[in-house]
C-alpha cells in the first residue's frame, strides 16, 4: 500500500475497540457526522485512502472505485453487500469481505421479537396504555394471536433461518422452510422443505431471511401476499426490496393477512405511503443486528479484514476471492 502508513477511510462511527485495532496497524480517518455521506464526500474520502470500510447505507459502486486505481480492499461492515458493485470490484482486482456469522443470533432475536411483538399486539397495547384508554381488564381487549403450537414458515434456511428454527423448537412450532439453493439442514431441527405455494398457504407465521438479489427483489410480492393464510404474520429482517411494501401496505389495510413486523424498507428511510399509519403493523429502524456486542464484534470483523490485506495475511470473508488468486 502507498506511504509509510497505510491509510483507512470508515464512512461512519463505529465502535471504538474496531477503530483503536485499524489504528495500530493504519492511519485511520472517520466521517464526523453521524449522518450518511453525501456522494461527493464518499468520493472524496475514497480518492485518497488505501482501504474503505464502508456501510450498508453507502454505494460503492464503479465510480467510486475508479476514483482510486490504488483502492486494495472494501471491507462492508454488513452481512449483506448488495450496496458494493462486487462484479465491479472484481474487474478491478479490488478484495471486498462482508461480516457474516457473528449478528445471526442477534438478527433472529430481533425477528422472534417482531413476531411475538406483532401477534400480541405489544405496541398498539403500550400505546392503548399510554394514551389513557385502559380501563380496567377486560374480555375482549387486544386479543392477540397465539405463537406456541403453531407453523413458522422460514424463507432462506441460511444461518439466521436456522436461527430461527432453533427458537421455534422451544414453542413446539412446526416449521417449514424454502431455500432456492439446495440446503442440507440438521435433523434435529425438524424443520420440513417444502416449495414456497405450500410454505405460504400453511405458515402462521411468514419470516424472511435471503439476500437482496435480482431474483429476490419483491418475492414477497401482491401475488404471494394473496397465498397466505388471512390470519398470518410477515416478518421481515431481510433487505427491504425483498418485500413489495407498496402490496404489502396494501393487503395489511385489506385484511389480506392478519399483521407484519418489519425491521427493514424498500426505500429506506423513507416508508410505503399508509405503513406507519396501520395498527397491524410493528417497525423498527434496521436495528436487527443493534446490539452493543453484535455491533463490536461486526466493526472488528471488518478491521481485522483490513488489517489482514494491510499485512499480507488471509482475508478472513472475502466475497469475491477469485480475485486473489
Amino acid at each position: 500500500m502507498s506511504g509509510t502508513k497505510p491509510r483507512v477511510f470508515v464512512t461512519r462511527r463505529l465502535p471504538q475497540p474496531a477503530l483503536d485495532r485499524l489504528e495500530q496497524h493504519a492511519e485511520v480517518v472517520v466521517n464526523p457526522e453521524d449522518r450518511v455521506l453525501t456522494r461527493e464526500e464518499l468520493l472524496e474520502g475514497v480518492h485518497w485512502c488505501d482501504a474503505l470500510l464502508p456501510l450498508l447505507t453507502d454505494l460503492i459502486d464503479a465510480r467510486v472505485m475508479d476514483e482510486n486505481a490504488g483502492l486494495r480492499i472494501i471491507a462492508n461492515c454488513a452481512v449483506g453487500y448488495n450496496n458494493v458493485n462486487v462484479a465491479a470490484a472484481t474487474v478491478r482486482g479490488i478484495p471486498v469481505t462482508n461480516t457474516p456469522g457473528v449478528l445471526t443470533e442477534t438478527t433472529a432475536d430481533l425477528a422472534w421479537s417482531l413476531m411475538m411483538a406483532t401477534a400480541r399486539r405489544i405496541v398498539e397495547a403500550d400505546n392503548f396504555l399510554r394514551n389513557g384508554q385502559f380501563e380496567g381488564w377486560a374480555p375482549m381487549m387486544l386479543l392477540g394471536l397465539d405463537i406456541y403450537g403453531k407453523t413458522l414458515g422460514i424463507i432462506g434456511m441460511g444461518q439466521i433461518g436456522r436461527a430461527m428454527a432453533r427458537r421455534a423448537l422451544g414453542f413446539l412450532m412446526r416449521t417449514l422452510y424454502y431455500d432456492a439453493a439446495p440446503v442440507q439442514v440438521e435433523e434435529w431441527l425438524q424443520a420440513t422443505p417444502v416449495d414456497m405455494e405450500t410454505l405460504l398457504r400453511e405458515s402462521d407465521f411468514v419470516t424472511v431471511h435471503v439476500p437482496l438479489t435480482p431474483e429476490t427483489q419483491h418475492l414477497i410480492d401482491e401475488t404471494a401476499l394473496g397465498k397466505m393464510k388471512d390470519t398470518a404474520i410477515l416478518i421481515n429482517t431481510s433487505r427491504g426490496p425483498v418485500v413489495d411494501e407498496a402490496a404489502l401496505v396494501k393487503a395489511l389495510q385489506e385484511g389480506v393477512i392478519a399483521g407484519a413486523g418489519l425491521d427493514v424498507f424498500e426505500r429506506e428511510p423513507a416508508l410505503a405511503e399508509g405503513l406507519a399509519e396501520l395498527d397491524n403493523v410493528v417497525i423498527v429502524p434496521h436495528i436487527g443486528s443493534a446490539s452493543v456486542e453484535t455491533r463490536t464484534k461486526m466493526a472488528l470483523l471488518a478491521a481485522d479484514n483490513i488489517i489482514a490485506r494491510i499485512t499480507g495475511q488471509p482475508l478472513l470473508t472475502c466475497v469475491n476471492p477469485e480475485v486473489l488468486s
